[in-house]
């Protein structure tokens, strides 16, 4: 299959490649820095630089490849600015969407979030709407899923993957990561907020499956959403922070649900190899 993979360098996106290589695909792997062409090649792609928010180059790169597939994992988090994320989400997208479709793919697979769900009282499956009328500035956050979501559902065929909260090496929630300077400076506070964690291994292992999978969205998430008063303490020892403080008597958001995998595991036969945050935090549930 030949496959066009937008974001191949980013967390996902490098760890996928060597995957899709693995596989037998051929290949093309979109940087906007030339100068991570060479490593792209020495991994076996084919490699072409580009900017997504340049329309006319990227439809040039797009069309070179003849797609079967483009692999939308391109974000714009390394300054932590969801702005500029959300900017990314509209306008890249409908960069990569057209060029996809003038290119003749018949199939897209994005990346997309498990948190921009409307509030609810338990895990958030796939059918919930999203959060639309979000104050901001969480409304900017769940606009941009909303628009790469909408451009993404033009292909013929389309999965878009709902990932949860990364983990894992070159994330957030590294021990070099922006969450543990956070933890490390206190600025954490614990409270009923719940989270649903996905290993970036296990999210990339989904986007390969996901060339493959029907038309649809897909929560990729572990099997054990979290309040943070229960996983952040959790998280601070892991990354050597003090505890943080915690309040279980702050409302939790309505939106702060975690998602439900049921449509990953049971339908798509999806594993996740790191089924629970608490192995990646080091810490075991207490015995009762």
């Amino acid at each position: 299959m030949r496959v066009f993979l937008a974001g191949s360098t980013g967390v996902v996106g490098r760890r996928l490649l060597p995957l899709l290589i693995a596989d037998g695909h051929h290949v093309t792997a979109l940087t906007r820095r030339p100068e991570r062409a060479a490593g792209l090649r020495a991994a076996g792609a084919e490699p072409v630089v580009a900017d997504a928010r340049d329309g006319r180059a990227l439809a040039a790169a797009v069309r070179d490849s003849a797609p079967d597939v483009v692999v939308h994992q391109l974000t714009d988090l390394g300054r932590a600015d969801l702005t500029a994320n959300s900017e990314l989400r509209r306008v890249g997208t409908r960069h990569l969407v057209n060029a996809a479709l003038d290119a003749g793919a018949r199939r897209i697979v994005a990346q997309s979030i498990a948190w921009a769900y409307a509030g609810g009282d338990g895990p958030a499956a796939e059918d919930t709407p999203l959060d639309r009328d979000a104050p901001e500035p969480r409304r900017s956050t769940v606009h941009g899923v909303a628009a790469l979501e909408e451009a993404v559902g033009e292909a013929p065929e389309w999965v878009v993957l709902r990932y949860g909260m990364f983990h894992g090496p070159g994330t957030w929630f590294a021990p070099d990561g922006v969450r543990a300077g956070d933890a490390r400076a206190g600025r954490l506070v614990a409270k009923g907020d719940v989270t649903s964690f996905v290993h970036v291994d296990d999210a990339a292992a989904a986007a390969v499956a996901a060339l493959n999978w029907p038309t649809g969205a897909v929560n990729i998430c572990d099997d054990h959403p979290a309040a943070a008063y229960e996983w952040m303490p959790a998280f601070c020892a892991a990354v050597g922070a003090p505890p943080p403080p915690v309040d279980r008597g702050a409302e939790r958001p309505a939106w702060a649900r975690g998602a439900d995998n049921t449509r990953a595991r049971t339908e798509l036969g999806w594993v996740a190899h790191h089924p629970c945050w608490r192995d990646a935090f080091a810490i075991r549930p207490a015995s009762r």
